[in-house]
């Protein structure tokens, strides 16, 4: 399927799609006349992408989890290493929450000084 249905079927822009093949996280591969033509799958791949954007995962850990996730909403079959990487993302959120937390406090602190 061409890059505009794939944006179509899937409500993501072709720029998008596009940054998605950059960053190695969907395949296509070329027609004759240079356009895209990606894979029957490729719809529920980027559903897969999106989903695994919107729980915190960064490009580099979809890359590599991506090979292990299944279906839509993506489910994740047994693959090396994978509890470690979403370990390692789930450790680096919480330490981003601890630290807006304190500066929740701090700005809080300030305000009442303030006022």
């Amino acid at each position: 399927m061409l890059i505009g249905e794939l944006a179509r079927l899937t409500s993501v822009s072709p720029r998008l799609l596009r940054y998605y093949e950059q960053q190695g996280l969907l395949t296509s591969s070329r027609l004759p006349n240079g356009y895209r033509d990606y894979a029957d799958d490729a719809p529920l791949i980027v559903g897969q992408i999106r989903a695994l954007l919107d729980a915190g995962l960064p490009t580099e850990v979809i890359r590599e989890v991506l090979p292990c996730a299944e279906g839509q909403p993506p489910r994740f079959v047994p693959c090396p290493s994978l509890s470690v990487l979403l370990g390692e993302v789930l450790q680096n959120i919480e330490s981003r929450m601890e630290k807006l937390a304190h500066h929740r406090e701090a700005l809080t602190r300030y305000l009442g000084a303030a006022g």
